[in-house]
């Protein structure tokens, strides 16, 4: 192979290898390393006197000396129409829903307006190092459109989905169980496996669908089970409490999704904090996983992600940001979040697991390991480079660590979108952050 195919990065070098909290094996950490990349995958990752010598006279390589590179965060649940009304104040989540987050999604009928939002969404992204996200749209299926056109045109491993609504909210917002059931196959049609793009079938959350919408959203998820699943569950008591009265004959709120046959593989269910025990048991039995969403659980005072009864159960987990609910496209400040809320509930989260949970443990939970999350080689090369000293508090912190952990942990509760240097996906650079 020629130097003109391969493109090779030096810096500290991190992935995973297995979760930090089972595995005494968990990750493969090189602090002077090389990234080699060919046509848009990962060719090697390892020790940079190792590596460098294999590569072709005259190979041009990216020093990024002092900073850390990492496979690029996957956001496994955040609503792109919500951008605009992030950091909306509201007792609790359903007055949030009804006052501010109804209006703002009216507006994506309109195909302009969708679009200015999802170019300014995924810019957010980008430079907070986030690389893949499961993303829900409105209930328009412009709005789906709008998203999946910026992200294809800028190389992006994205999913997303337009949300099935069809009572319980707005008439402006309204579809209905065939509309939602045909305009969804035909986005997925559209869009599933194009390119780098995902198709996720999106019943926003159970509330707000008829059992007729819940009947065909299964009936989707079995004739395309290679797409992904992704609602709501759980996440408010007051919620819990309507879901038992509008669905009766159903155990729990997960069992309203299971009798339609949403539980599976790729199906991905954000919160998840008012579980029983059998309801862990059967996201574990069906793969189903879980969007641990901290920012936005404190922000709507919704609750406590029990870390240790999911681990127990064997639930698969990744982490969030649900902007805009959460208040920050930051993965870091999303991992600062996750630790607390750990805390609170009497779990510990070490850093090395956290950076897991936003890389191979989400793409484990997406069902796309091999594909993203790690530097496996073959692997898409979406990437990101860290840099420690970033701002003046993180370089004197990250000046005195003694151990990996303790840098990560310095990331983690001291970073943010400034800590991102540089964004690669398919080995093309998208974000460069700018000079302060």
């Amino acid at each position: 192979m020629s130097n003109q195919d391969l493109q090779a990065y030096r810096a500290s070098l991190l992935h995973f290898l297995a979760d930090p909290a089972f595995s005494d094996q968990s990750h493969d950490w090189h602090e002077d390393g090389l990234l080699i990349v060919a046509d848009g995958k990962v060719q090697a990752a390892g020790d940079y006197a190792a590596l460098h010598a294999t590569l072709p006279p005259g190979t041009v390589v990216h020093d990024y000396s002092g900073k850390l590179l990492m496979p690029g965060f996957i956001d496994t649940h955040l609503h792109y129409p919500q951008t605009d009304m992030i950091a909306s104040p509201a007792e609790g989540l359903l007055p949030w829903l009804e006052t501010y987050t109804f209006p703002v999604e009216s507006k994506f009928g309109d195909p302009a307006h969708a679009a200015g939002v999802a170019e300014f969404f995924l810019d957010e992204l980008l430079r907070c190092g986030t690389t893949t996200a499961m993303v829900y749209c409105s209930v328009h299926p412009q709005s789906v459109d709008a998203f999946f056109t910026a992200s294809e045109r800028r190389g992006l491993r994205m999913v997303a989905g337009k949300v099935m609504m069809d009572r319980n909210c707005p008439d402006f917002l309204r579809d209905t169980a065939e509309s939602s059931a045909r305009d969804t196959e035909a986005l997925i049609q559209r869009w599933h496996n194009r390119g780098r793009s995902l198709y996720a079938i999106t019943p926003r959350f159970a509330p707000t669908s008829t059992e007729e919408q819940l009947h065909l959203a299964g009936e989707l998820a079995r004739a395309y089970p290679d797409t992904f699943i992704q609602t709501h569950v759980s996440e408010n008591e007051a919620e819990c409490v309507w879901v038992r009265e509008l669905f009766p004959k159903s155990r729990s709120y997960i069992d309203v999704y299971d009798s339609y046959g949403m539980m599976r593989p790729r199906a991905m269910y954000g919160h998840c904090i008012w579980l029983d025990g059998r309801d862990r048991q059967r996201m574990a039995e069906t793969q189903s996983a879980a969007a641990i969403c901290p920012t936005s659980n404190l922000f709507l005072g919704s609750g406590l992600f029990d870390f240790e009864r999911a681990d127990f159960a064997g639930v698969p987990l990744s982490l969030a940001t649900d902007v805009g609910g959460g208040t920050s496209f930051s993965m870091l400040q999303t991992m600062n979040e996750a630790y607390k809320v750990a805390r609170l509930g009497g779990s510990y989260l070490p850093a090395l697991r956290m950076f897991y949970l936003a890389t191979l443990g989400a793409a484990r939970a997406m069902r796309l390991e091999g594909t993203i999350g790690s530097f496996a080689a073959g692997a898409e090369a979406d990437f990101i480079v860290i840099d420690p000293q970033a701002t003046p508090l993180l370089q004197r912190r990250t000046g005195r660590v003694e151990s990996l952990e303790e840098l990560l942990f310095a990331l983690a509760l001291l970073g943010d979108d400034r800590a991102i240097a540089a964004t690669y996906s398919a080995g093309r650079r998208v974000h460069v952050r700018s000079p302060s």
